[in-house]
């Protein structure tokens, strides 16, 4: 297998409870020219015959350029076609898993696949999909599937649950002290069907309810794909009053069943063409005024689609 151009990885990740992780940023001895990049994905539905490979392909390996971090927020199998499942339709499986170990086959192509950015990936989620395997057939898809990437890569990638959060934080070269602020993002697959005019985005209103600490939200399921930025009036220890936002994202999927509109079950029932692709998390320096007025080193972060 040839090897992918990489850029060395300048944060690593630790597990603080099961859905709870830090990704802690070395940001150089330059932190004014730092930036550090993730891609975040989501209902990648990778064994679908509609799933773009070549589009994994190509934000994958620009990640391993920019030396990115890759979360994943679930549904990262369609896994729709065992034997037990209703929806099974053999149009909707590839040659590769025609196999009598159907979800062996998953699972095994899948580690051939994405071995070549396994050291990139920080974490699979789960989604539905996965859920649904392990009520049916007792076997949990992405653990199997982290297993044999981080021991073949090797790779220390995290098993997600389906919803969680990641504290990002920077740390100059060198050093054990954190400068600047802590960006909290909380993950979730996502739940409902979106509605085909809201397309989930009346979901903010209330995460930001019970995710009061998050700066970002993101998900996916719905296969939409927008960003929202809710800004809050906060008050300080220090009793003055502040703006802050909350950046909500909406993750979409690699998988576009539409189309040319001619047949099928999305086509049948109505749905609209969806968008594709994922979002990249870019974070970088920048300078902010303090409560006492000062100008303080600060963690900024830009949210950009991918294409």
């Amino acid at each position: 297998m040839a090897k992918k151009a990489r850029k060395e990885l300048k944060y690593h990740v630790t597990k603080k409870q099961r859905n709870v992780f830090s990704v802690v940023m070395d940001s150089g001895r330059n932190p004014a020219q730092w930036e550090q990049w993730f891609l975040l994905t989501s209902d990648r539905h990778w064994d679908n015959p509609k799933s773009n490979w070549e589009m994994q392909k190509d934000h994958m390996d620009e990640a391993l350029k920019r030396g990115a971090g890759i979360i994943d927020c679930g549904d990262f199998f369609c896994a729709m076609q065992g034997k037990y499942d209703p929806r099974r339709s053999t149009e909707d499986v590839r040659d590769i898993h025609q196999s009598s170990d159907y979800l062996d086959s998953l699972v095994n192509t899948a580690s051939d696949f994405f071995e070549p950015y396994a050291q990139n990936l920080i974490m699979i989620a789960r989604g539905n999909h996965e859920a649904s395997i392990l009520k049916r057939h007792e076997t949990d898809l992405i653990e199997r599937l982290i297993g044999q990437l981080n021991y073949r890569a090797p790779a220390n990638i995290h098993s997600g649950g389906y919803s969680g959060f990641l504290r990002f934080c920077q740390r100059p070269n060198g050093t054990k002290k954190i400068a600047g602020r802590t960006v909290v993002a909380h993950y979730s697959h996502g739940s409902g069907g979106g509605g085909p005019v809201t397309k989930g985005v009346i979901q903010t209103n209330r995460r930001a309810v019970y995710l009061p600490d998050a700066n970002i939200i993101m998900s996916g399921h719905i296969h939409e794909s927008w960003r929202l930025d809710l800004v809050r009036q906060r008050l300080s220890s220090k009793n003055r009053t502040y703006l802050d936002e909350q950046t909500h994202i909406l993750i979409p999927t690699y998988k576009e069943e539409f189309r040319e509109g001619f047949d099928g079950w999305h086509v049948e029932r109505g749905a609209p063409p969806k968008p594709v692709g994922a979002y990249w998390l870019r974070f970088f320096q920048k300078y902010s005024t303090g409560e006492d007025g000062m100008k303080v080193k600060d963690l900024g972060f830009d949210v950009i689609r991918a294409q």
